[in-house]
């Protein structure tokens, strides 16, 4: 499968440089990963929500970037130049937040994922930033990846970073913990 068909929001990086450096980075990652891009349409986005997780690993990840995407461009809107906010970074970071996750996951013999050893040692901010640094991703971009999670919470996040972080969460949380009344 070509990259594009699987992520057509690369389309929306500028930088011909960082779109092919990121569009490289889950070339990488497929090339290593047990998992398929038919695979990344079915499993769930996260093994800590539970069994009954419908919502698949592509779904999530595409909507954190169409969430930090809109949410960059309503800062710009709103504060200009006082909050710079580099487009390109936001949604090359987005895009590859989860890259390492095709290292974390393995599946079993019925097809269901689950961490495998590699991810039990090196979460996938790790990984993620391993594999974009492989294929020559700029600091600023892999500064996203490695503080996306929890890990990042030990760090000064970027704009950007920040933005990517809480599109992630706010995608993530409520299908994790919410309040359900009724």
């Amino acid at each position: 499968m070509d990259i594009n068909q699987l992520w057509p929001e690369l389309a929306w990086i500028e930088d011909p440089g960082l779109r092919e450096q990121t569009t490289q980075t889950w070339q990488l990652a497929l090339e290593r990963s047990v998992l398929s891009p038919e695979d990344l349409g079915r499993i769930p986005f996260t093994l800590l929500a539970g069994p009954d997780l419908k919502v698949s690993f592509m779904a999530h990840k595409r909507a954190v970037v169409h969430v930090a995407k809109e949410s960059a461009l309503k800062m710009i809107d709103f504060f200009g130049d006082d909050l710079p906010i580099n487009m390109d970074v936001v949604i090359a970071g987005a895009i590859l937040a989860d890259v390492g996750k095709l290292l974390e996951y393995k599946l079993d013999e019925q097809g269901n994922s689950y961490q495998g050893v590699y991810g039990k040692y090196l979460r996938h901010p790790f990984s993620g930033v391993s594999l974009a640094e492989t294929c020559g991703v700029p600091a600023e971009v892999c500064h996203i990846i490695a503080a996306h999670a929890a890990e990042g919470d030990l760090v000064k996040r970027s704009t950007e970073a920040y933005i990517v972080h809480h599109a992630d969460f706010m995608i993530f949380l409520p299908f994790k913990s919410r309040l359900v009344i009724g």
